[in-house]
């Protein structure tokens, strides 16, 4: 069997240093979007050095290590064709505020492994701390199709009861036609996103745009549109992966809140009639 449950979760810890500065906090908001247009005051805090604000879902990628959705795979335990590998779902919780520039160690573990009869869901957690205590913690949920079906624990459900009424908020974001191929170089380097005969491989007409880039999109429209740009509010960030996004077209982003400290957020294609890109998003914020 390409997964093996109990080994994978009995595996020891993979613990190493990474470390990160300005230029990578920049590179990633310009990857997630940021700096349009570039002399706002409001994106200058996100481009330039001498203002730079770091945006929590710069977490999933500080180090430019492999993301948990592809280090993950490489765990004692698993062994799975990358081909069938989707990013399910992404949880973050921030326990302090991003510095700029750091250096910190980085614990990796397998915590569940899941079986959902058509495919296995495998969550890789990733907790970072340095020498001032713990910094944040990752979950990364790696749906595997057709790697189900061995009789394992299904694991709970993702699915969050809709928002009551109507989004409080609703804006829409462009994806520039080379977003995944710029946001890759914060060290995604999943052909997926770059290589159209290995989209065909997966099953899409074309490269996708990376999940965590949608992700980080919608956050940072968040910040922006409904905690006054303050990127130390965020405590936390959870969201189910529901659908794809295509370089160049449009994100319509629906916000309801704030709420006793959440905020509440569904993503969608503009240019494909609504279809769902991120559900069951929650924001948690001070």
């Amino acid at each position: 069997m390409p997964i093996d449950a109990a080994k994978a979760l009995a595996a020891a810890p993979r613990i190493g240093e990474i470390s990160w500065d300005s230029r990578d906090v920049q590179l990633y908001h310009l990857g997630i979007g940021a700096g349009i247009p570039a002399t706002d005051p409001d994106e200058l805090r996100y481009t330039l050095e001498s203002r730079l604000h770091v945006l929590p879902s710069f977490a999933t990628v500080a180090g430019g290590g492999k993301p948990g959705v592809i280090s993950g795979l490489s765990m004692p335990g698993i062994e799975v064709d990358l081909a069938r590998v989707l990013h399910g779902g992404q949880s973050l919780t921030v326990h302090r505020p991003l510095p700029v520039q750091g250096t910190a160690t980085s614990t990796g573990t397998i915590a569940a492994v899941y079986d959902k009869g058509k495919a296995a869901v495998l969550v890789m957690r990733t907790e970072v701390a340095d020498a001032d205590g713990p910094l944040w913690t990752n979950d990364a949920q790696i749906f595997v199709r057709g790697e189900g079906g061995w009789g394992g624990d299904r694991g709970p459900s993702a699915r969050l009861e809709p928002p009551a009424g109507p989004p409080d908020r609703v804006v829409e974001r462009a994806v520039r036609e080379d977003q995944a191929l710029l946001y890759r170089l914060s060290g995604d380097w999943n052909p997926l996103h770059a290589d159209p005969e290995f989209a065909k491989v997966a099953g899409f007409e074309r490269p996708i745009l990376h999940g965590l880039c949608t992700y980080g999109i919608a956050l940072k429209a968040v910040v922006d549109t409904l905690l006054g740009g303050d990127v130390t509010r965020v405590h936390g960030y959870d969201t189910r992966f529901a659908g794809v996004v295509y370089p160049g077209e449009s994100l319509r982003i629906r916000m309801w809140g704030p709420r006793d400290g959440e905020v509440r957020i569904a993503v969608s294609s503009v240019d494909r009639d609504d279809a769902p890109v991120l559900a069951d998003t929650v924001v948690r914020h001070s």
